[in-house]
Parts: structure tokens; sequence; C-alpha cells
């Protein structure tokens, strides 16, 4: 496996330190930027007249990873060849399909077979109803391959994102590549560092990703007597303070964050389904714990390696850039002090992350985590 990178800023295209691509081999090019730059730049032309065998994915975000520093209004552009692995890509727009879940599961399909060995989703991430775009994967995945990706950024501005494969990105489109074969090694984890705070309690009453009452109780009165000074400040202020969802039944917990808020409905709107039944607590911003967790997901995903991987994509969310702020960059650098200069650091801030909590577990969406997949090829 061969891995190299590029940052397009400004025009010019630059190299970091990579292997030099020969083009023999099984080609996978990801370029994450700003949605401006990819929709007025053509930048999918440029990278296919660079690499016209390549499969070519592209999607907009809340800003760009690039080694160990955090950009804006850049395109971060990674270049796998794998000598062993072969790859497919498959798309479809949300508008095409009847929802998200059958989505899901279509392009799953698509992809299956007795060799794949790993998928990756890149979404448009206002059309698409993650959680549903995972259940319906999930539903399809019966011999739990596993699954890692995330949903397309606009910045802070929450407008509409864009995603190409094969094509310049454009808005509800949804990319699933598959890697085949048994050469390919992957590691992945997703950890939020976020503090945990109230008692448990029940969800009784919502409806897909919008919740109206816990024990029996307005939701959002609950929220905002939990949330006391700060609730003068919402929605601005709910990046602050996200919610621990554990389905009934589970112990695996999943992180969700609030979007808006419905003050005539007296509801809360998340960036992921909050399931009727479910437990919540609410949870609580603390900064050098959310540096923290991004270490220790580099370091989950470096122990499912007997050698050091060549790349790390890390998909990480936009609430944690708004909340960490001008030390943005240390949640990169720690991650890059785990891996060390032998691996490459690619990725972007994103509305949503798609990763299994655990190894051999399914996927999940997720909000306001560091996500990192980790990727090498055993050679013959």
């Amino acid at each position: 496996m061969k891995v190299a990178q590029k940052l397009y800023c400004g025009g010019i295209t630059t190299y970091q330190a990579g292997d030099e691509i020969s083009g023999n081999g099984n080609l996978l090019v990801l370029g994450f930027g700003s949605k401006d730059i990819l929709l007025e730049q053509d930048i999918y032309s440029m990278l296919y007249n660079s690499y016209p065998t390549a499969n070519i994915v592209l999607c907009s975000t809340s800003g760009e990873i690039y080694d160990n520093t955090v950009l804006d209004d850049t395109v971060t552009i990674i270049i796998m060849e794998f000598e062993n692995t072969p790859i497919k890509t498959t798309s479809l727009n949300i508008k095409d399909v009847p929802n998200s879940f059958e989505a899901g599961k279509m392009l799953f399909d698509q992809l299956n077979n007795a060799e794949l060995s790993y998928v990756m989703i890149i979404s448009d991430g206002g059309l698409v109803n993650g959680s549903e775009l995972v259940r319906g994967i999930e539903q399809a995945n019966i011999h739990n391959i596993p699954v890692t990706g995330g949903l397309a950024g606009d910045g802070d501005k929450f407008n509409y994102t864009v995603v190409g494969c094969n094509e310049k990105p454009k808005q509800g489109n949804i990319a699933a590549i598959g890697f085949y074969g048994k050469s390919l090694k992957i590691g992945h984890a997703s950890l939020g560092g976020w503090e945990i705070f109230g008692p448990e309690k029940k969800v009784t009453r919502s409806v897909s990703n919008r919740l109206y009452e816990i024990d029996n109780k307005s939701a959002l009165e609950l929220y905002k007597q939990y949330l006391g000074k700060y609730a003068d400040e919402l929605p601005g202020s709910a990046l602050l303070f996200p919610l621990y969802v554990r389905p009934d039944g589970t112990e695996n917990a999943v992180v969700r964050t609030i979007l808006s808020i419905d003050n005539d409905e007296q509801s809360m709107i998340f960036a992921g389904d909050i399931p009727e039944g479910s437990y919540i607590r609410f949870m609580k911003a603390n900064f050098d714990k959310l540096i923290d967790a991004a270490t220790n997901a580099a370091a989950t995903a470096l122990t499912q390696f007997s050698a050091k991987p060549k790349l790390a994509l890390l998909i990480s969310c936009v609430g944690r850039k708004l909340i960490l702020g001008k030390r943005i960059d240390e949640e990169i650098e720690a991650v890059k002090e785990i891996f060390g200069e032998g691996t490459l650091l690619s990725g972007f801030y994103s509305y949503g992350e798609i990763s299994p909590l655990n190894t051999n577990a399914k996927c999940e969406l997720h909000n306001q985590t560091m996500t990192i997949t980790t990727f090498n090829e055993e050679t013959n």
C-alpha cells in the first residue's frame, strides 16, 4: 500500500511527505474541503486529470485535517494505492430513493459479496438521516463487515452539503466504497470525552430525531433546568451539553447533538435519532477530556495493528471544533503524537461520524466524537 497527501489552498497544490504513486495499483482518491472551493474550482476535474484510473470521492466539510493541523477554505487530498485490495464504489442520491434506511440497504447490497472486507461511507450531511442510513446498512450487513465514515459538513452554517463519487459533488449524494480481499487491515475507534452528569431518565415521547418528553415531562423545559444560565443562549449553547443516549436493552450508548429547538412544540431536534423508550443522561464539555479522548481513540486504533498503519483517517464532529475553538489543533496534535511520523493523517470535521463503538460491533452514527480509521495492506 502506498499513500500520498496533497493540500489545495489558494489555487496552489502542495505535497506533504508520502509515497510516490505509481498508478499501477488500485487507486482511491479522497478529497475533503470547503464547499465553495469544491463547487467553484472544479476540484474533481483536476483530480481526474491527475489520476484518470482512480475512484474519486469528494465531500464538503466543516474544517479539513491535514497532517497535524486543522484548516478552513482548503481541500485536503489523500491518494491511496493498493497492491492486493480491489476497490469498488457506488453512489446514489437521497432524492431518488424512498428514504435513508432504504438508501443504506441499497448501497451495501451493491457492494456486498464474499470478498468484501470493509466499507467506507461518505454521505450528504443535510438531507440524509444518518441514523436511518446506518440502520439500513446494518440490516444488510449480516456478516458484520466493518463500516466507518461520516456525514459531509458545511462549516458552521448548516445550510447544505455536497458529496461526489466519480463526478462533481452535489447535494443529496451518498458514496459507498467497498474494499475486498484479505490483505487490507483496518483498525477503528470512536471516543467523545464528555462528562456525564445527573441521573438516567427515560424518553417517553419522541419521533425520529425529535424529542418531546422525558419522564413524561417536557424535554425542553427539563433540559433548560439542567442548563441553568446557559438556557438563555439556546440553541447555540446546546453544543456544550449533548445527550448520552442508551437504547433500552443494551449498555451501548451514543452521543447526540442538538441542532435546534422548537419552543412552540416544546421539542428538541437532534443530529441523530432519539428512540422512544431509550434512556438519556445529560453531558457537558470538558476541554481537556475532549483532547484526551482523541488521544485514547488513536491509541485504541493503533493497538489493532501489528505494524504501524500507513494512514489514519480522522473524522471529528463540527461541535468539537466549535467548542475547542483556538485549541482545536491540540486534538489533532494529540493523535499525531500517538501515531508518529510513519503514519499520514487526513480527514475532516463532519455533521456526524460513522463507526462501531468497539471491535466486532455494529456501526453507529455518532455526534461529538473523534472517529479514527487506520489502514494498512499486507503484501504477498
